[in-house]
């Protein structure tokens, strides 16, 4: 994917090239702020901050915190300034692979965001090949402590250049062990598969911002048609959304023909979708024509409501399961000049029936709360003695805390994070997933 002059068009997270041109935009220079006094005000701003601040600071920082005050003036959380460093990390992703020890993570500490721990191995690459597991924690990175390390810069550490060394420290148990792992070419694997007893397929699609998933979701529907699958159960519960030009494509691959989405810019003018096919589903002899349910929930963002919402409005599936994050909006990401990016919202999504579901989402067909893992519980309060256990029941559960040294008392529950396998087969169980169960009900009907 070349950047170049152009934007990128984000549904989500991440990003696909457009026809909205940083060339076609009116460029500013010094001389447009010395026309107003808020601009001249910026320059007296910074020339104070450069020279009698207590405290001195690089001006490329100071310019940076400029840019990132200026696009968070709007009401708006997906108008933002993306810095280089973050910037580099999403267009590896983006392009779905990086140069790493092959393991996914999340925090140590959930509530601070803060630290790792190991959520799942892939198969064959460093780490699984040292003996790191599932559940193990970072504790040092080449010597350095990483216990509090913000999980984005935890990521930037693990992460560098393809056959260099790093050394880890993990935490198992009671115990650690030291690991000196060589980077090597990790490949972002975003679609899952399985078959299910009566010959259904599940495909569950992680996110839209990988790339990869062009080739990865064609060729799972091309296996199931191998298979002879006639009912298929599409899982977007959990995906945050990302290419806007990969969700029509994935959309594509189960419509024959009309909207997929329709987009209109500032004033209410109908917009360009910029992407093949320009918004609309053509036939295809590798459509899906089978029975068709789709999963979501409130972490199907964007991207995710946009496949939901057009296959809803064509009538070619059954959504399942709980309403969606209620995203519907676009944003332009143009590279900026010190690697950054800028992300501007400039474009509102509708269904293929004008619908606009910005904040409020898209309601499934089939109402079903999620099975999968016990409600989040938390508590806390005072007036225990130092070090006393208080032992709470909640809907069956009993959950403890103990008391600080002041007699207050805390409890946060940590979220259990879906099994993950990393090499494509999905893991499930509609025993448990009784959201899963409904979607098989709906298709064998």
């Amino acid at each position: 994917m070349k950047q170049g002059s152009k934007a990128l068009l984000v549904a989500g997270a991440l990003a696909a090239t457009t026809a909205v041109a940083y060339a076609q935009l009116r460029s500013y220079d010094v001389s447009d702020l010395l026309k107003s006094q808020t601009g001249t005000s910026f320059l007296q701003a910074l020339t104070l901050a450069e020279q009698i601040a207590l405290k001195s600071e690089d001006r490329d920082k100071l310019l940076e915190g400029a840019i990132k005050g200026m696009l968070g003036t709007f009401d708006d959380p997906y108008t933002r300034y993306v810095p280089p460093t973050q910037a580099a990390r999403d267009n590896q992703d983006q392009e779905g692979e990086f140069f790493g020890i092959g393991v996914t993570f999340t925090s140590a500490d959930t509530t601070k965001g803060t630290g790792g721990k190991i959520e799942a191995v892939y198969k064959g690459r460093p780490a699984d090949l040292a003996g790191v597991q599932p559940g193990d924690v970072f504790l040092k990175i080449d010597g350095d402590d990483v216990t509090n390390t913000p999980q984005d810069d935890l990521v930037g550490k693990i992460r560098g250049k393809e056959n260099t060394n790093v050394k880890i420290t993990f935490g198992r148990g009671k115990g650690s062990y030291e690991v000196t792992l060589k980077r090597s070419r990790i490949e972002i694997v975003s679609v899952e598969t399985s078959v299910l007893p009566g010959n259904i397929g599940y495909v569950a699609l992680n996110d839209f911002s990988n790339t990869k998933v062009l080739q990865q979701f064609p060729k799972a529907i091309a296996d199931f048609k191998a298979k002879g699958i006639q009912k298929v159960i599409f899982d977007l519960r959990g995906n945050p959304g990302g290419n806007l030009c990969i969700a029509t494509a994935v959309a594509d691959q189960f419509l024959t023909g009309g909207d997929i989405l329709k987009v209109r810019e500032r004033g209410g003018k109908a917009g360009d979708i910029g992407c093949p096919g320009d918004g609309k589903a053509a036939a295809q002899a590798t459509d899906y024509k089978g029975k068709l349910a789709v999963l979501i929930d409130g972490g199907s963002a964007s991207a995710s409501e946009i496949v939901a919402g057009a296959l809803q409005d064509s009538g070619r599936a059954t959504l399942v399961g709980a309403k969606s994050f209620g995203k519907g909006i676009v944003q332009a990401v143009y590279p900026l000049q010190n690697g950054g990016k800028a992300n501007i919202t400039f474009e509102e999504w509708l269904t293929p029936k004008g619908r606009s579901i910005h904040k409020q989402g898209v309601t499934p067909d089939v109402k079903v709360e999620d099975s999968r893992a016990p409600k989040i519980v938390t508590f806390e309060g005072t007036g225990a003695k130092a070090g006393e256990k208080i032992t709470v029941n909640v809907g069956g559960r009993s959950v403890t805390a103990t008391a600080d040294a002041d007699g207050k008392f805390t409890f946060t529950d940590t979220p259990k994070a879906r099994p993950r396998t990393n090499d494509g087969n999905a893991v499930v169980d509609p025993k448990t997933d009784a959201q899963l169960a409904r979607a098989i009900e709906v298709v064998n009907k």
